[in-house]
């Protein structure tokens, strides 16, 4: 029968000798080969003290964004919800009412926004599709669990800091990334 890779090797079948059948020889190569890996690099770090750097391309759990004074960038478009492959976003819209200028910074927002991370496939498309800045993929594992309904994030849980309330967290949740500043529009600077 032929084998399926090229990596596939005859089996030696010829009997030992009597150092083999001892099996000194063999505790000897075992001996040798735990020597040296004593003496390498050791692969695992002490995570609560140490934490390793993250891949520049690595996406964590998503986090929506606020502006330098503390409004919520979402506009609750739904480009976030249509580009995701998983259907893991959902949200609802709400208008802004009179007087909430300081919260929201367009006239429309998210109400409801939740992502179910059972679903999620982080794919970092979400990121991608929105033009707002509003939702993107931290520096932070998705933590754990022991029940289904711990894994949908509501909007509380999503939402960053507010910069001027908490400037630590804030930049603590925003990792390596630059902040974007929003594009003031010709018309309101005329």
């Amino acid at each position: 029968m032929q084998s399926l890779t090229n990596k596939a090797r005859q089996v030696d079948r010829k009997p030992m000798t009597f150092l083999e059948r001892m099996y000194v020889w063999n505790i000897a190569v075992g001996m040798w080969i735990t020597l040296k890996h004593i003496f390498k690099k050791k692969a695992t770090i002490n995570y609560p003290e140490q934490k390793r750097t993250f891949s520049p391309v690595f996406r964590g759990l998503q986090v929506l964004n606020r502006d330098a004074e503390g409004r919520e960038n979402c506009t609750a478009c739904g480009l976030c919800a249509v580009a995701c492959p998983a259907e893991a976003i959902t949200m609802e819209a709400a208008e802004r009412q009179p007087g909430e200028e300081h919260l929201y910074r367009e006239e429309k927002y998210a109400a409801k926004y939740e992502i179910n991370m059972l679903r999620c496939i982080f794919c970092g498309l979400c990121e991608e599709a929105c033009p707002k800045d509003a939702i993107y993929l931290s520096e932070t594992f998705a933590p754990s669990n022991y029940q289904r309904k711990g894994f949908i994030y509501g909007k509380g849980d999503l939402l960053i800091p507010h910069p001027q309330k908490d400037p630590e967290a804030y930049q603590a949740a925003l990792g390596n990334r630059p902040i974007k500043q929003p594009k003031k529009d010709n018309a309101t600077t005329n």
